[in-house]
């Protein structure tokens, strides 16, 4: 594990404040809106356990939202990793970034294509991990998740 004190820091990417408590309010808030229907509608049993359930789940997403988007995402001499020294990408093995406005990537972020695939992990609002691609965004701000994205071209690019 490296930690931030002795690896150069290249780019830093965290949630934006107001997008990071707008996106923990909609989930919480469908929660709380599923577990009140369940309760005020009309139909059987397994629908109202269904609408628990689901409105359960919801908030519990919206609390794994919110821990999550404390964190970091930093771009240092080893690659890709969390704000707690955890390296989510290597550079070896990255292949490309793709940040265009058709590519499938999260929202304001990019997407790499890696060369071999990685375990699936998923931090909410932050960054995701699923076969080759490692998606960097969601509840960040455009500008900083731009910067490194053109940093790892950049860097892929002098490479080559």
């Amino acid at each position: 594990m490296a930690s931030e004190s002795s690896d150069p820091i290249y780019a830093r990417l965290g949630a934006a404040a107001p997008r990071r408590w707008f996106g923990f309010l909609v989930v919480f808030g469908l929660g709380i809106l599923l577990i009140y229907l369940s309760f005020v509608s009309l139909g059987g049993v397994i629908s109202r356990a269904f609408l628990i359930a689901f409105g359960i789940l919801c908030i519990y997403a919206a609390d794994r939202l919110r821990i999550a988007t404390q964190g970091t995402v930093l771009l240092t001499e080893n690659g890709i990793e969390a704000g707690d020294g955890s390296l989510l990408v290597a550079w070896d093995n990255i292949k490309h970034v793709e940040r265009g406005a058709f590519a499938l990537k999260p929202s304001n972020g990019f997407t790499v294509h890696t060369k071999e695939p990685m375990q699936h992990a998923w931090e909410p609002g932050l960054w995701w991990r699923l076969g080759r691609r490692f998606g960097v965004g969601g509840v960040s701000s455009a500008g900083p998740a731009k910067f490194m994205a053109e940093q790892i071209a950049f860097r892929l690019a002098k490479q080559d």
